[in-house]
């Protein structure tokens, strides 16, 4: 089987079970044991059908190599994070997030949720793993062992913010059949909200609509219900639940940007002078918010091995981006859907005002959200246009595919870690100027 289709930037992905099966996912068992080094590692999975035989065929790889195993069963990636710090252990995640139904993959970790990827392990596991597939070990299988820290997990969630402050709110969630809805009741549970989850019932077949709230039609429901309901706040979460987006109480979305700016403020109230992260996709509303805040801005790659790994290095408190990823300093740097989302409810909570106005003040550019092209080659592309666009004088970065800034607007261009696509993200002081500099921009590669 062909690793290098299923080994990306910081995980492991890829379609089941033509790119990813049971032989290889014991393969990987075996190389992570290997690599990690450690007694016993922890390892969860999301609700993907597939998820049940992979993790157990990548169980008994580690095993096999005389590692002992712990199993939480199902669980958020979020939750697996915690659990590598709660246990000191490194872990392993069954889930492919936002992609469609026959994918499936691993987030691994060392423990304390420190990030593996490429430049962090992930080469070498690659390597372990096609000698592993080639001659899969067969030592004594060393125990496996099932383990509940579902109230630990709350516990710890529910850390982030004063309980006793939290006052009647009227929530609708839409988890689309992930984990979420797994998370979120248990979360709530005897706190002062009225909640309604949509699509809580667990099917990694995605029957309802797709768990990927990035993609406008996945939360047309959650925006109907809410104004049918008159809730205060939606929230939308993906496939493993790590990830949740913001709709206010007129159903209009929040972007991750508006998100990480105003979670950012909180922080910085918390943790004066302190260093955020923000990815560099993120409006340029977010350094701005940040320095007002009194705080110290920095911009990193996408993705969350590099975010995680640029934390540890500057000791910030907190990161976001733009897709809706936010992290937490003392969430071992790691990032988390629920805890955000309770952090939004606390604001909103202490608050006299909806989240419509509360957002008000960091919604100060238009955006394009991500637009997806399919090309024939998309690094060569990026790398073309960055050259041309370079050589006319233009203001260009290339920390993750190409930026450039035109002083009042600016596009990212970067191909995708998990598909063949090229995303593209524009902003501009208004939403007539973001279309006309889209299409600008598209006109510079499509179709190439």
């Amino acid at each position: 089987m062909d690793t290098t289709r299923v080994f990306k930037a910081y995980d492991i992905r890829g379609t089941y079970p033509d790119q990813i099966d049971e032989g290889l996912a014991r393969a990987i068992g075996s190389a992570f044991a290997t690599h990690v080094d450690a007694p016993r590692i922890v390892f969860a999975r999301d609700m993907r059908p597939s998820g049940v035989a992979l993790s157990v065929a990548f169980a008994e790889g580690a095993r096999a190599v005389g590692v002992e195993v712990v199993d939480l069963g199902l669980a958020s990636t979020d939750f697996l994070y915690f659990a590598t710090g709660y246990l000191g252990t490194p872990g392993a995640m069954f889930t492919a997030s936002h992609n469609p139904a026959q994918y499936n993959g691993i987030k691994l970790c060392l423990a304390g949720a420190k990030p593996i990827g490429v430049e962090t392990g992930l080469v070498e596991i690659e390597a372990l793993t096609n000698s592993f597939y080639a001659s899969p070990a067969n030592g004594p299988l060393a125990s496996v062992e099932s383990l509940d820290l579902m109230d630990e997990w709350v516990a710890h969630v529910r850390s982030f913010v004063d309980t006793t402050a939290l006052r009647p709110l009227k929530i609708v969630a839409d988890t689309a059949n992930g984990m979420g809805g797994f998370i979120a009741p248990r979360v709530f549970a005897g706190l002062p909200f009225e909640v309604e989850i949509m699509y809580e019932e667990l099917d990694g077949t995605f029957p309802n609509h797709p768990a990927d709230p990035l993609n406008p039609e996945n939360i047309v429901d959650l925006q109907r219900r809410v104004l049918e309901v008159g809730a205060d706040i939606g929230l939308a979460f993906d496939g493993d639940a790590d990830r949740v987006f913001l709709i206010d109480e007129k159903a209009q979305p929040i972007s991750g940007s508006t998100t990480t700016a105003m979670v950012a403020a909180v922080m910085l109230a918390r943790h004066p002078g302190a260093t955020i992260l923000y990815n560099l996709i993120c409006s340029k509303a977010v350094p701005e918010v940040i320095e007002e805040n009194g705080g110290v801005a920095v911009k990193t790659r996408v993705g969350h091995s590099y975010i995680k790994q640029v934390m540890a290095e500057t000791g910030a408190v907190f990161g976001g981006e733009h897709s809706g990823h936010y992290y937490y300093r003392d969430n071992y740097r790691a990032d988390s859907g629920i805890i955000t989302a309770l952090v939004v409810l606390e604001l909103l909570s202490t608050g006299s005002i909806p989240l419509s106005r509360l957002v008000a003040p960091y919604e100060r550019y238009a955006d394009s959200g991500e637009i997806n092209t399919r090309v024939a080659n998309p690094v060569a592309t990026v790398a073309a246009l960055a050259s041309s666009l370079g050589a006319a004088g233009v203001n260009v970065e290339t920390l993750d595919g190409l930026s450039a800034d035109y002083g009042d607007w600016w596009f990212n261009l970067r191909p995708s870690n998990t598909e063949p696509l090229l995303r593209l993200n524009v902003e501009a002081p208004d939403s007539s100027q973001c279309a006309q500099h889209v299409a600008e921009v598209l006109a510079l590669f499509e179709g190439k």
